[in-house]
């Protein structure tokens, strides 16, 4: 049986909802949906009742799309206020068997039981690596053989309280948290390769109200800090330079700005409809300048904070995020930190979009955790699956594809 995994993330904005399938390895996109939020602010609940209708609405959206119902789900937060410590645990192999999953677990909570969670939950416990009675550290440690197995691991923790709340309103809403993961990890396990593996770097995540700014050594989260401005800052510079809607602004962010604002062209033009004798006219150079301010000041910040969060040599910087999506946004990153720095490019069919990062690659965060510690999930009831999954001869392979993918061919 393939292996399907929901993930949700809950923006400022948006709700994003990914069903992912792994299949021989490969992460396929069963289904996915970007659905208005409401009392949600940089993925924390401000409004109860709001939150939880949105959330049912974005429910009943990936069900309507996916075919069957959503119950179980893996949730990104944000790690804002979160703390991270290196602990070592170990565990006794019984008669020099194979090392198993149980094992990797055992050494695991042997590390948690190490850690004060007074007023603190636990989020994640990813190992640096593990040693067979004093050897030479291994990454996985399943299947070989040994007495005694030690681990080292980031352990990370977050208060209680604001976590509670999310997991309260998801259970309101008719899901249930079987995991948490940071929308920085989740971000990491979409551009993760071989060689990020490797190495120092950073992701910048440019959300809604805030900027998230993660370090990662190896593939581990070590550093994370929140920058207070995000992509709405662009909807209302727009708004007060040209008197505009805060809804007609995002709408010419998306559709109208080009970056550099030096690539804009002076005669095209935006018309506002303003019940008046003639149209307002906002050329596409003028707006294009005041985005392209803001969007310069977000990137120097998060510049800033990197050089703020770590003393080690970055060797790759990776931006993310719906921001991200702007005509010519990349020639602007490549003008500010130069080649080290990429925009995060998915090109996984279903969330072509770098507004779904976080969502999508927690749903490989979860699938590399159960991997490691030889364990497997069913999110969803077999028999559903099976249903969900089986053809109908009656659907043409275009059928099929539209079935799954509709939203994308809606406009």
């Amino acid at each position: 049986m393939n292996d399907i995994y929901a993930g949700i993330d809950l923006g400022t904005h948006s709700i994003k909802i990914v069903v992912t399938q792994k299949v021989n390895d490969q992460y396929e996109v069963l289904a996915s949906i970007c659905s208005p939020s409401n009392g949600i602010k940089n993925g924390f609940i401000t409004d109860t009742r709001a939150a939880t209708m949105s959330i049912k609405n974005a429910v009943k959206e990936i069900t309507e799309r996916l075919g069957m119902k959503i119950t179980k789900v893996v949730v990104a937060i944000p790690s804002e206020n979160c703390k991270m410590d290196i602990v070592t645990g170990k565990t006794n192999i019984i008669e020099y068997h194979d090392i198993t999953g149980q094992d990797v677990s055992n050494a695991l909570l042997d590390t948690i039981k190490k850690v004060d969670l007074s007023g603190e939950e636990l989020v994640t416990a990813i190992p640096i690596h593990f040693k067979i009675d004093d050897k030479e550290p291994v990454s996985d440690p399943k299947g070989m053989k040994g007495t005694e197995l030690e681990t080292k691991v980031v352990i990370s923790t977050v208060p209680k309280e604001p976590l509670y709340r999310i997991l309260e309103v998801l259970k309101l809403s008719g899901l249930e948290a079987i995991d948490i993961a940071y929308t920085s990890v989740g971000d990491y396990y979409t551009i993760k390769n071989r060689k990020f593996d490797e190495l120092v770097g950073a992701i910048i995540n440019i959300g809604e109200e805030s900027t998230d700014v993660s370090v990662f050594n190896r593939g581990i989260l070590i550093k994370n800090s929140m920058i207070p401005v995000g992509s709405s800052n662009v909807d209302k510079d727009i708004t007060y330079a040209f008197k505009t809607k805060l809804s007609e602004s995002k709408k010419m962010k998306e559709q109208f700005v080009v970056l550099p604002s030096s690539y804009a062209d002076d005669n095209d033009v935006w018309e506002l409809d303003l019940d008046q004798s003639e149209p307002k006219i906002i050329h596409q150079v003028a707006v294009s300048k005041v985005a392209e301010a803001r969007v310069r000041e977000i990137l120097k910040l998060a510049k800033n904070e990197i050089k703020n969060l770590t003393n080690r040599e970055i060797r790759y910087i990776m931006i993310t995020g719906g921001l991200t999506e702007l005509s010519g946004f990349a020639t602007i990153v490549e003008q500010e930190f130069g080649f080290v720095a990429k925009v995060s490019n998915m090109t996984t069919m279903g969330v072509r979009n770098n507004a779904f990062t976080s969502c999508y690659g927690i749903t490989k965060y979860f699938d590399d955790k159960l991997s490691l510690r030889g364990k497997s999930y069913q999110m969803f009831p077999r028999d559903e699956i099976e249903e969900m999954l089986s053809i109908d001869s009656s659907l043409t392979n275009e059928n099929m594809i539209s079935k799954v993918f509709g939203h994308f061919f809606d406009n």
